[in-house]
């Protein structure tokens, strides 16, 4: 499945075109996920790759646990859009 997830930032000011924290979420989802950070304006865009059999459901729960960490919980995710699902 092939999802684009939306994290915004919850406090402060936005950094815009830092890739500080979309690095370190990255760096926090799951190695068995092909992950790409697409776009740092204020917003965070990432596109995740992962198995057949997960779903985009599953895919929210993770990253929104791991949004409680404390090097990132002042981002939250705003959509999770999924884009294809299954092999094309």
């Amino acid at each position: 499945m092939l999802v684009e997830l939306t994290i915004r930032r919850t406090a402060g000011e936005p950094l815009p075109n830092s890739p500080v924290d979309g690095i370190r979420i990255l760096a926090l989802l799951p190695r068995r996920w092909r992950k790409d950070l697409k776009n740092v304006t204020g917003d965070i865009a990432i596109r995740v790759q992962t198995d057949e059999e997960t779903t985009d459901a599953q895919i929210r729960a993770e990253v929104t646990q791991i949004l409680t960490n404390p090097e990132v919980s002042d981002w939250e995710l705003v959509t999770c859009r999924t884009l294809t699902t299954g092999r094309p």
